[in-house]
């Protein structure tokens, strides 16, 4: 794994992820976040399901 950083500090776009996803976290509470994760979930779902639907149309 490599490590990304910005000139202002060593913290890894992975480590500036978590700790947004725990801000974010903080914000909403847990059902709140887990809310959001279920929708963006179903969000994955649907654009798979559109890929699919848009490869079969191009065969």
């Amino acid at each position: 794994m490599s490590k990304q950083t910005h000139d202002k500090g060593d913290m890894t776009v992975r480590e500036a992820g978590h700790k947004g996803g725990e801000a974010r976290k903080d914000e909403l509470g847990h059902e709140g976040y887990q809310k959001l994760g279920e929708k963006g979930g179903q969000r994955v779902s649907e654009l798979v399901d559109e890929g699919k639907q848009s490869a079969r149309k191009n065969h």
